[in-house]
């Protein structure tokens, strides 16, 4: 699998601080639930594996230390809703709102 986000992965997402990082996670898994919604499973795998390769800099992320486990299980979480039995029973709507927090703190940090 090829990099998506290669400016990030160049060097730009160990610039960003947490929050704006699980925001951007967050518009990746939006993205995927938006592409679910309208029944374009293609559209709706690709931005799930965005989200995945953006999970993967956050764990690769050495300021990350301290976070890694929740970024770890929201990886495996997201992986089980997305292409397993989703034995978590997450829902979209906890995606949504799971975010939504990240999305509003990092602008508000702005």
């Amino acid at each position: 699998m090829s990099i998506q986000h290669k400016d990030l992965a160049a060097g730009r997402w160990q610039e960003l601080p947490l929050l704006e990082q699980m925001a951007h996670i967050g518009g990746e898994v939006e993205r995927a639930i938006q592409w679910k919604e309208k029944k374009n499973a293609d559209y709706s795998s690709k931005a799930c594996e965005r989200a995945l390769e953006l999970l993967d800099f956050a764990l690769d992320s050495p300021k990350n230390r301290s976070h890694l486990k929740e970024i770890a299980r929201i990886r495996e979480v997201l992986v089980d809703d997305f292409w397993g039995a989703n034995q978590f029973a997450s829902s979209d709507a906890s995606w949504r709102r799971y975010f939504m927090e990240f999305a509003y703190a990092a602008r508000r940090g702005r």
